[in-house]
């Protein structure tokens, strides 16, 4: 395999839909074998080095039958399928029953097969950690009772929507359903007991058994056994779990990659106890917001923190891209959002501009026309986030200036240059708001004086040439449209011209 670039590009497959189509298509079960090598060759030429395999661990009868008959999940099931069936129901890949490979999909040397295409690719392969909880009908449940968190009569009488009673071999037990404590629990899990010591060995046994099949993990709602989050919620405090969980697999796989799904600004605290990425959900958040100056101070963060950020527009739980976004803010948050420091975080059906999101609990997907447009302008993106300059060069955010006194729409403007090898240089100028802007953009490179610069856009076929002290001083001038961008590269030539003026 190449090394991994400081700012890797993940792409996220739903494993279940994907299979269910190819089931379609050759007339039987499809299993992880039948993933097509053109599958994984497009994601290798698109420049992805982490795939994703949403949801391939077994999964037992219970969730299923329990993800069948919640309706308020019903109903949001037949939104996305009005031609719904039972057999569409396949249960939340998040009720876990065993860290094994799917039956269904070819048990754990089909995954073997496929991590062996996925590295002779170049690239690694990222599948799921779910340590808040499991199925209901996991063993541990019936063996290990104690580890997972109790509840009492008057619990379950008063919050029947967090709580359940279960018949164990030791008698009926009240256990309490995987939770958010912000959010009614899960009533197809249950609650993991981290105070319980000999639950997180046994969850550091399953870590190591899931590093021997894959390359890296996302850690489903990573933040939620943190020891003072557990506290709020549940009234006991565990120890530390994700320090001693990240140093016992690394002792054996020193490369293996950890990804944080988190939320409540708790990303630094997860960078702090050994994450390699935390979800960057605050970006998105602002982004959506579209609000210029919130996005531009989120860049003022410490470049340790960037780097360690994953940045989206779009994944299983958030609402798609295309549909959350018009489609001239979209284009202008990609642009932000994936050239800038970090992992480049796309999902399944993103660059397609697919509208409907796909809820866990479902094996198909609606067929839904590409947006060609859309889907080029993505292709031009893939090819920019591709470059060298922006998988291992320097970054770092450009001053905007008011373009005259009275400018008042310089505010809307988000603005940063790359820096690699052999003098290569990019800027990027993205004006996020609503309105035509103007503004000088500093460009901050010292040794442009006496030089012609030409700068090419690699996202439209505008090319200029100007003098380089104007680029230090005043700056460069942009007039752009609502939402317009800019992904220029830069290079000093002697004599001649790049393009229009």
């Amino acid at each position: 395999m190449m090394p991994v670039p400081r700012y890797p590009a993940l792409f996220q497959v739903n494993t279940r839909v994907r299979l269910s189509a190819l089931s379609s298509a050759l007339g039987r079960p499809a299993t992880l074998d039948d993933i097509p090598d053109t599958d994984l060759d497009q994601w290798a030429r698109q420049g992805f080095d982490w795939v994703w395999l949403l949801g391939v661990w077994q999964t037992g009868r219970v969730a299923p039958a329990i993800s069948r008959v919640n309706p308020e999940w019903r109903r949001e099931f037949q939104e996305i399928l009005p031609d719904l069936r039972d057999v569409d129901i396949c249960g939340s890949c998040f009720a876990v029953q065993a860290y094994t490979v799917h039956t269904d999909f070819g048990g754990n040397t089909a995954l073997a097969r496929l991590r062996n295409r996925i590295h002779a690719r170049g690239m690694r392969l990222l599948l799921d950690f779910v340590p808040n909880h499991t199925a209901p009908d996991h063993p541990w449940v019936a063996a290990y009772p104690d580890f997972y968190i109790p509840g009492t009569a008057e619990q379950l009488k008063r919050e029947p929507q967090n709580y359940c009673e279960l018949r164990l071999p030791d008698g009926p037990r009240i256990l309490a359903y995987g939770r958010d404590p912000y959010f009614p629990g899960w009533p197809d899990t249950l609650q993991l007991n981290y105070a319980e010591p000999k639950l997180q060995d046994a969850l550091v046994s399953a870590l190591l058994g899931i590093a021997e099949q894959c390359d890296g993990v996302r850690c489903d709602m990573a933040m939620l056994v943190l020891p003072d989050v557990f506290e709020r919620t549940w009234g006991r405090r565990p120890p530390e779990f994700w320090p001693r969980a990240i140093a016992a697999v690394r002792e054996h796989h020193p490369a293996f990659l950890f990804m944080a799904e988190v939320y409540w600004d708790l990303e630094w605290v997860l960078q702090q106890q050994g994450f390699d990425y935390t979800y960057d959900k605050r970006l998105y958040d602002r982004l959506r917001d579209q609000r210029a100056r919130p996005v531009r101070e989120h860049f003022l963060a410490t470049p340790e923190f960037q780097r360690k950020s994953a940045r989206f527009l779009e994944n299983h739980d958030e609402p798609r891209a295309a549909a959350t976004f018009d489609a001239d803010v979209h284009r202008a948050a990609a642009v932000l959002t994936f050239l800038c420091p970090g992992l480049r975080f796309i999902h399944q059906g993103q660059l397609e501009g697919t509208r409907k999101r796909i809820p866990v609990h479902l094996v198909r997907a609606p067929v839904e026309p590409p947006d060609l447009p859309l889907q080029e302008f993505y292709a031009a993106l893939l090819g920019c986030m591709a470059d060298p300059i922006v998988r291992d060069g320097e970054w770092r955010l450009v001053e905007c200036r008011p373009a005259w006194d009275g400018n008042w729409t310089w505010g809307g403007f988000i603005a940063f240059s790359w820096e690699g090898p052999n003098n290569r240089r990019m800027l990027v100028a993205v004006n996020y708001q609503p309105n035509q802007g103007q503004c000088y953009v500093r460009v901050p490179f010292e040794d442009l004086f006496g030089e012609t610069v030409c700068l090419k856009d690699r996202l439209s076929s505008a090319a200029y040439d100007r003098p380089g002290h104007d680029l230090a001083v005043p700056g460069l001038y942009l007039d752009l449209p609502a939402w317009g961008y800019h992904v220029f590269d830069m290079e000093m030539r002697e004599g001649g011209t790049c393009g229009q003026r």
